[in-house]
């Protein structure tokens, strides 16, 4: 699996975990993702990412929304 798939796949899992974690719908979650630069984000720690468990991205997505005053 290339790269950019592991990332989306990433990306998707982690929009659906946010979406269980806040009750919020997935739809309301990724356009969250994606105004906030989110899903660039993941993509662009994806050499750190990929080798922690989802909860702790979980966290660090948290404080990057929380640094952004979300």
């Amino acid at each position: 699996m290339s790269e950019s798939t592991q990332i989306i796949y990433m990306q998707t899992r982690l929009v659906r975990l946010m979406s269980e974690e806040t009750g919020a719908s997935i739809a309301a979650v990724a356009t969250q993702f994606k105004e906030q630069g989110v899903f660039h984000y993941i993509k662009r720690m994806w050499d750190l990412f990929h080798i922690e468990g989802d909860q702790a991205v979980l966290e660090d997505i948290r404080q990057y929304l929380k640094s952004k005053g979300v």
